[in-house]
């Protein structure tokens, strides 16, 4: 075998071989990357919907705790009058 055959057989099939080869190492790091961004992306809208969720449960918690007291008030003031009502 000559080096004009061993220069012919390299240009023709191990170039685009290792060309080959290059872009699927390339590719393959790529698509970690992509993974890896989305896992991160779940993370954080998982972590926004606890921070929400827990927002939501506590503005509620307040609500009832609200409407409980001023319900509470609202029968003093009922017995208070239903009492005047009574005597008078």
């Amino acid at each position: 075998m000559d080096i004009y055959n061993l220069t012919e057989i390299i240009a023709n099939q191990g170039f685009p071989i290792a060309l080959s080869i290059l872009l699927i190492f390339r590719i393959d790091k790529f698509m970690q990357e992509i993974v890896t961004a989305q896992k991160e992306g779940y993370r954080q809208v998982l972590e926004n919907t606890k921070e929400i969720h827990h927002t939501i449960t506590s503005l509620s918690q307040q609500n009832r705790e609200y409407y409980s007291l001023h319900f509470s008030e609202v029968q003093k003031e009922l017995s208070g009058m239903r009492e005047k009502l009574w005597f008078n």
